[in-house]
């Protein structure tokens, strides 16, 4: 049985880096595990009016129905003044809001986070201001592995290719551990 497994950038630059290590990803992922990947592209700011008058918005509907599909949940973080992307933020406080016919989208969710940035320390401190989050909405998140790349611009090429081969074997490492994680949850 297949694995399947949701990534989404949390990145909105066409040229991202965790965009680039998301796509190299996929095909590292084992061949009992598909990772398809996600953006946070067309969903709008977070307004309680604007849900209260139209409703959860077409695109994080369409991003909702695309976690449920899933059995894990990757998010893939760039790190902005040492935390999360507002963007990344904004979009799970989007989802994590209750839309009618859809369940929750993130309790017991299998969910692990790795990132890339052109600094010298990855994104850990993103990496870290993401666990109170995913423990407040009641994910089921990987701790057996971390992945933080560093100096982004050295590992990936201008085209976003992934040229680092120690960069690819923990990031192979890193995604088959967590699909390994993910398979041990799901209910047969």
């Amino acid at each position: 049985m297949t694995t399947q497994i949701l990534g989404i950038s949390g990145s909105l630059r066409q040229p991202s880096f965790n965009t680039a290590l998301l796509r190299a990803a996929v095909p590292l992922a084992g061949d009992a595990v598909r990772l398809d990947a996600a953006t946070l592209h067309g969903i709008p700011l977070y307004d309680g009016d604007l849900e209260q008058r139209e409703g959860t918005p077409a695109a994080v509907r369409e991003l909702k129905e695309k976690i449920l599909a899933s059995d894990g949940l990757l998010l893939v973080t760039p790190e902005y003044n040492n935390g999360i992307p507002g963007v990344f933020k904004n979009a799970v406080d989007w989802l994590s809001r209750p839309t009618p016919g859809l369940p929750d989208v993130f309790r017991d969710r299998p969910v692990a986070v790795m990132g890339a940035s052109p600094g010298g320390f990855g994104t850990i401190l993103s990496q870290a201001h993401w666990l109170p989050v995913l423990r407040t909405l009641g994910t089921h998140t990987w701790q057996g592995g971390r992945l933080m790349v560093s100096r982004a611009s050295s590992v990936f090429g201008p085209d976003g290719a992934l040229l680092d081969d120690k960069v690819r074997q923990q990031l192979g490492e890193f995604v088959q551990g967590f699909a390994a994680f993910v398979a041990a949850t799901k209910t047969p």
